[in-house]
């Protein structure tokens, strides 16, 4: 690598601010904004800067800590053994290197354990005298959260133990069955949530409810696969261990044992043929020494043990032919086209179709019925086309529609976007996912008008907007298939309730294009109510901080449509509120944007955020030349080193709560 150390402080200043914040999505927000393999590269190259120049090496870089988070919405546990994270590498050379290695340091090959590595959630599970006293996450390796009531709700941890040692502590991967993340993820869609990415960050979400029934509902699963400390039991590897914790009624990962590299390749290679056939999803093989004694002599390094490596399976693709193109119309009139194909097994489900996305995409890869196709799941979840392989003799290339399928209006294609859209506000396509939409938790919350209540009620013609819904009665209801007097009764009672809903809430439901739940709520805080923003020019919102130029357009046009005007009379007619309580005790930091990082004394970061949003300021996930505040707390990582860097200034706590006296 020729690069000089300035270059190379720089951009490995760039990685590890890059990294960071793909830490705090995937970690903390169960929502990777990347897939793993770019991750990985990122990091490789990290490491390679690192290695080059190794006075870059600091304490807080993303190469010298596990990239997980303590969070502060659930009690702290400080880890008396670490959970730690494994070396990563990515070829069959690398893992016979590494076995080459061991044997040389201890001067012959020792037995080495192989197992799968479960794409799931790290946990410890602690036993005192045999009972399941406290479960907690990884965090980061030494202090994670205390998750102990929603643990108990996962039937396969043993609850007692039919030997009472006197203290015991394993670790484990809580993971989400394929058939249940499918199943929920389905049901977050009728629901008109955001649907999980991957199971990983499935099961992460369902973990961290602050409600266990929730937990319960989503049939987790766990798979044990190390101790991490025992008292009443002397053991001397990792497989008699395991051999322990299976009598002992865990449900352990399966391991094979070799002491040869040839071996330990095939086994690697027969893990990664059979992931179809596992129930959860997996990303890659671990290789560990089994004797503890081998462990203790070959040491660990800063952030991982010199005994073990994890071998990451690259993506899987498959070619197949491309059979049709449907296209479908969305809740804010975008065209989308999806490829159905031949069906494929892809990282252990069967695959048929792949969202296109545009026209822009199609002609770019130049996509055609009939092509053989190459198709994988990014992120090992979401089905996608890589490209085209061939085109099938006398094929041509494809043009989406001219006009909305559903409709037939003659389509459109904004400006400052790619997708094209059918402007038609009464299209029945747009309006079945708007009334979606309206109804679903986070906007109108109506309880009990799911799409299979809403697209009955649009059947008998019922309802055909979203202000229909406040003209239903209870005998329209029960008169629906499987809907009794109870149930028609409880969803008018959960249409009447919904009239108080605050009225950011009114403005998201609906469904403004580009408008979210937090963007209704900086409208609603500028204006105070429908009328002064139906009043108000895409100039005086785009005053705003977070409105670009786009969204205030979208937004101000919107307000001015005879349709929507229309609509929001019939919602104020039905009672429904449009006058705004603000939660902005006063505007003393108008125009001031705070940084939150590292844990602070007493304040939840949610409490921080909702506090510095109550006097009129903004909270950011990063820092900038923009940031007036970073407000830090213990373990504070790139987020301080960067303000500081940047002049910022740096708030204690106590500080900060001095400032709203």
């Amino acid at each position: 690598m020729s690069i000089s150390l300035e270059e190379a402080r720089s951009r490995a200043n760039e990685l590890s601010r890059e990294i960071e914040e793909h830490n705090y999505s995937y970690y903390v927000l169960d929502d990777p904004s990347i897939d793993d393999f770019e991750y990985d590269a990122l990091m490789r190259e990290l490491k390679d800067l690192e290695a080059l120049y190794p006075q870059l090496v600091t304490p807080d870089s993303p190469t010298q800590h596990v990239g997980g988070y303590a969070l502060n919405t659930f009690e702290k546990v400080e880890h008396t053994v670490q959970m730690g994270s494994l070396q990563d590498v990515f070829s069959k050379e690398q893992v016979v290197a590494f076995v080459k290695k061991c044997g040389e340091a201890m001067g012959s090959a020792p037995l080495f354990s192989v197992e799968p590595k479960i794409d799931g959630l790290s946990v410890s599970l602690e036993y005192e005298n045999g009972e399941f006293v406290r479960g907690s996450t990884r965090g980061d390796g030494f202090v994670g959260e205390d998750v102990t009531a929603n643990l108990k709700t996962i039937r396969s941890i043993p609850k007692k133990l039919p030997e009472a040692l006197p203290f015991l502590e394993v670790r484990g991967e809580v993971y989400m069955p394929r058939k249940a993340f499918e199943a929920l993820v389905e049901q977050q869609e009728l629901d008109g949530e955001k649907p999980f990415k991957n199971p990983r960050n499935a099961a992460a979400g369902s973990l961290r409810q602050k409600d266990p029934k929730i937990t319960a509902k989503r049939g987790l699963g766990i798979l044990i696969f190390n101790i991490q400390q025992v008292n009443g039991a002397e053991l001397n590897s990792h497989s008699r261990s395991l051999e322990m914790l299976r009598k002992l009624g865990f449900p352990v990962v399966e391991e094979k044992i070799s002491d040869s590299a040839e071996k330990i390749s095939e086994i690697i290679d027969g893990i990664g043929e059979n992931r179809s056939k596992y129930p959860y999803d997996i990303d890659g093989a671990v290789v560990k020494a089994d004797s503890f004694s081998v462990r203790d002599a070959l040491g660990a390094a800063a952030k991982y043990p010199k005994w073990a490596v994890a071998y990451k399976y690259p993506p899987e693709e498959k070619s197949t032919k491309l059979l049709s193109i449907e296209v479908s119309v969305g809740r804010t009139g975008a065209i989308t086209p999806t490829a159905v194909f031949e069906p494929v097994q892809l990282a252990g489900t069967t695959v048929s179709r792949a969202v296109l996305h545009n026209q822009e995409f199609i002609s770019e890869k130049d996509i055609r019925i009939g092509d053989t196709i190459l198709v994988r799941k990014a992120g090992e979840i979401i089905p996608e086309v890589i490209r085209s392989l061939a085109h099938e003799e006398g094929s041509k290339p494809y043009f989406l529609p001219e006009v909305c399928p559903v409709c037939g209006t003659p389509a459109v294609r904004y400006e400052d976007e790619s997708a094209l859209r059918c402007p038609n506000a009464e299209c029945p396509a747009q309006q079945f996912r708007n009334i979606i939409h309206f109804a679903s938790k986070g906007a109108m919350s109506i309880d009990g008008m799911g799409p299979a209540v809403i697209s009955a009620l649009l059947e008998k013609g019922l309802i055909k907007t979203v202000a229909d819904i406040y003209t239903l009665k209870t005998e329209d209801i029960a008169g629906l298939e499987r809907m009794g007097e109870k149930s028609a009764k409880n969803l008018i009672d959960a249409v009447e309730a919904s009239k108080n809903a605050p009225l950011d809430r009114v403005i998201f439901a609906l469904g403004i294009r580009g408008l979210g739940a937090a963007a209704a709520k900086l409208l609603c805080d500028r204006f105070g109510s429908v009328d002064a923003i139906m009043s108000a020019s895409a100039e005086e919102i785009a005053k705003i901080d977070g409105f670009g130029g786009v969204m205030s357009e979208n937004t101000a046009k919107a307000f001015k449509e005879p349709h929507f005007i229309h609509l929001i009379t019939r919602l104020r007619d039905a009672g429904v509120k449009m006058e705004y309580q603000s939660t902005v005790k006063d505007n003393r930091f108008e125009g001031k944007v705070f940084v939150l990082t590292g844990t602070l004394p007493t304040l939840k970061r949610d409490e921080a955020k909702k506090l510095i949003e109550s006097f009129g300021g903004k909270a950011s996930s990063s820092v900038s030349k923009k940031t007036d505040y970073v407000l830090a707390g213990e373990e504070a990582g790139s987020k301080l080193t960067k303000a500081q860097e940047l002049g910022i200034a740096i708030l204690t706590e106590d500080e900060f709560l001095e400032m709203l006296k």
